[in-house]
């Protein structure tokens, strides 16, 4: 048995609770929600982590404005605080360098991530997950099995597709779905909510599509002033209640 799987056990055991932000499908805007999340929580005052595990496109440092903060090592890695958040992206060892990794070494490396990161004590611990349904997202779903998935979708019809599938085999695999957010909402129509209704999942509420937004990527205070923000805190307020 790999000693490592005792040990990442050790590293979340005073992490209240994981919210892996999820997709089966890449551009709906799950590193935002996940980034944005993160800010909100932070502001009301919960102790919070946000681990980036899109090994292929890591964004987290770039939406947080972070781009020359790095851990420390100490018995273990500790991340590095960004606007009171702990932030974990396997940006600090590649860089810009593309991670070419495929089948065993993807399982690998989340394992020694997971297994160096020293989180300390948790309320939240948001997990912005790889695109797609691969194995990443079963390496994170057997390797952390408190987690709990918020499942991003938009109107798009090949979107709907690939989330079905995911909330599926989530279902499958007995993993606790928060709920279903539409992201990037544009005209009115009831089918992302009836969707969700069908396949037995809470519908969380929709977030509009804000033109506005790609001019703050890399400025959190004004990132926290869009509509962007304003709708992903109304559809997930039960999760960000005042401390």
């Amino acid at each position: 048995m790999d000693p490592r799987l005792e040990i990442i056990h050790e590293r979340f055991a005073n992490v209240e609770r994981l919210i892996s932000v999820a997709s089966g499908k890449g551009g709906v805007g799950k590193s935002l929600i996940s980034s944005t999340l993160a800010l909100i929580l932070s502001e009301k005052g919960y102790r919070v982590g946000l681990l980036d595990l899109d090994f292929h496109g890591p964004s987290a440092h770039t939406i947080l404005g972070a781009p020359n903060v790095y851990p420390e090592e100490d018995k273990g890695v500790i991340p590095p605080e960004v606007r009171g958040i702990k932030l974990m992206s396997i940006v600090y060892y590649v860089g810009d360098n593309p991670s070419l990794l495929r089948g065993s070494d993807v399982s690998n490396s989340i394992i020694e991530l997971l297994a160096i990161t020293r989180w300390g004590s948790l309320d939240f611990l948001i997990i912005d997950m790889p695109p797609g349904i691969g194995d990443e997202t079963l390496d994170t779903i057997r390797l952390l099995d408190r987690a709990e998935f918020l499942v991003v979708t938009t109107s798009s019809n090949l979107v709907w597709g690939t989330v079905k599938r995911l909330v599926k085999i989530l279902k499958e695999l007995k993993v606790p779905i928060t709920g279903i957010v539409e992201n990037k909402k544009i005209t009115e129509s009831p089918s992302a909510k009836d969707q969700a209704n069908e396949l037995g999942v809470p519908f969380l509420g929709e977030i509009g599509f804000d033109k506005e937004l790609e001019t703050t990527i890399g400025n959190a205070d004004e990132l926290l002033k869009t509509r962007f923000a304003q709708d992903t805190e109304k559809a997930l307020g039960h999760l960000t209640r005042q401390k």
